[in-house]
């Protein structure tokens, strides 16, 4: 089986754990990412993480119907001999045909195609609706576990208010990446990689209700970096939800908050 040209079919949003159970049925497969969401791990990271991925052009696929995916995908574009994919792959015009379906279409001309079971996490089968629930209700410890990994996203430093150096926790601001999942409001432990290298780190996600921003932003304060990262790109992992966001009423009692927050780390 393994020597087939391998493709695994599948939305793989986040590459969470069921979807790492299709991507490994084979040796050198590669992977047809058919939707493109990315909501649980933007597209940069996914590339580099998964450099043998391919993406579809959604817009064209959801109107083909299944021989002509079959015909103009599967077999034109990519020469499959295996197909491997989820219990609940859908695919064609409508999401018309399920994997089983696509298993029967094949057998005849000699494809295979291998479907995955689901995987469970505490009872309930994996999924990337799951994981986003998670990450919305701060649960970010469950969605890790289930995605195999830290929810990760990176972008570019910008020029802050510089509020948090007054009060001795100075801080670095990062708009969150457009489509991404956005995490519960609130303060998170993290971790900062600066050039592949990793800091602990302290993230406000929110709007700062005693500041009142008007959209949502990233604010990290990096307990063990002092250096001008402005314009650098860093990457940013959320270990552990602390608390929600709230209206200080003073500098002092927000200053005594973030050292209370800040000896919680591990």
């Amino acid at each position: 089986m393994n020597n087939r040209k391998a493709i695994a079919l599948g939305d793989f949003d986040g590459m969470h754990l069921a979807h790492k159970t299709v991507v490994t049925g084979a040796e050198d497969v590669t992977i047809y990412c058919v939707n493109n969401r990315f909501s649980l791990l933007q597209k940069s990271i996914f590339e580099r993480r998964y450099p043998n991925a391919v993406f579809a052009d959604f817009e064209q696929l959801k109107n083909m119907t299944a021989q002509q995916f079959i015909d103009s995908v599967l077999i034109q574009q990519f020469g499959a001999e295996l197909l491997l994919c989820g219990y609940n792959f859908r695919f064609g015009k409508g999401a018309k045909w399920s994997a089983f379906d696509l298993r029967q279409m094949l057998e005849a001309r000699d494809i295979w195609v291998r479907i995955l079971e689901h995987q469970d996490f505490e009872g309930e089968p994996i999924s990337s609706s799951r994981i986003r629930d998670c990450v919305a209700s701060g649960e970010i410890e469950k969605a890790n576990r289930m995605l195999g990994y830290n929810f990760t996203f990176e972008s570019v430093i910008e020029h802050g208010d510089e509020r948090g150096r007054t009060i001795g926790f100075p801080t670095v601001n990062q708009h969150l990446p457009k489509g991404l999942a956005v995490p519960k409001f609130g303060v998170y432990e993290t971790r900062a990689f600066i050039d592949e290298k990793e800091h602990k780190a302290l993230t406000n996600i929110g709007i700062r209700p005693s500041f009142k921003l008007d959209e949502p932003n990233c604010e990290t304060h990096i307990l063990d970096c002092d250096d001008n990262l402005y314009g650098k790109i860093v990457r940013l992992e959320l270990i552990r939800y602390i608390r929600e966001e709230k209206r200080f009423s003073s500098v002092e009692e927000l200053k005594e908050q973030l050292i209370n927050d800040k000896s919680s780390i591990v």
